[in-house]
């Protein structure tokens, strides 16, 4: 079993700065791509950032500068450097994972979900 959990979230002035964490646990033996989504309410959820393996990174323009996604594969750990922060980045947070467990096949995993509330 894998376990995904966020934190980091809350609220923040517009302009300011928030620091997510994604730490998943479980017998795994490899984290292939790791990816940030959020969804703001009535709305689709929308990637922010993918980091593979390899530590390649990806973002959508509305993110693009701004954010920053990280890993630390000897603590199966995922973090969001959210700068420059704006109201309409004001969503639930998600963490998604690609992990091969055990050896066995790669899997998609979830987290939670962890609050950000940027204020104007």
């Amino acid at each position: 079993q894998v376990q995904l959990v966020e934190s980091g979230g809350g609220l923040v002035q517009a302009g300011g700065s928030l620091r997510l964490s994604c730490a998943a646990s479980g017998i795994i033996s490899s984290i292939n791509f790791l990816r940030w989504y959020r969804q703001a309410p009535g709305k689709q959820r929308e990637l922010v950032a993918i980091i593979t393996s390899g530590g390649s990174t990806n973002y959508p323009d509305y993110v693009k500068g701004r954010f920053t996604i990280s890993r630390d594969s000897a603590k199966n750990t995922s973090y969001l450097q959210m700068n420059g922060l704006k109201p309409e980045d004001t969503g639930v947070y998600y963490c998604n994972a690609l992990v091969r467990v055990d050896a066995g096949p790669l899997s998609n995993h979830w987290g939670q979900g962890t609050q950000v509330t940027v204020s104007s």
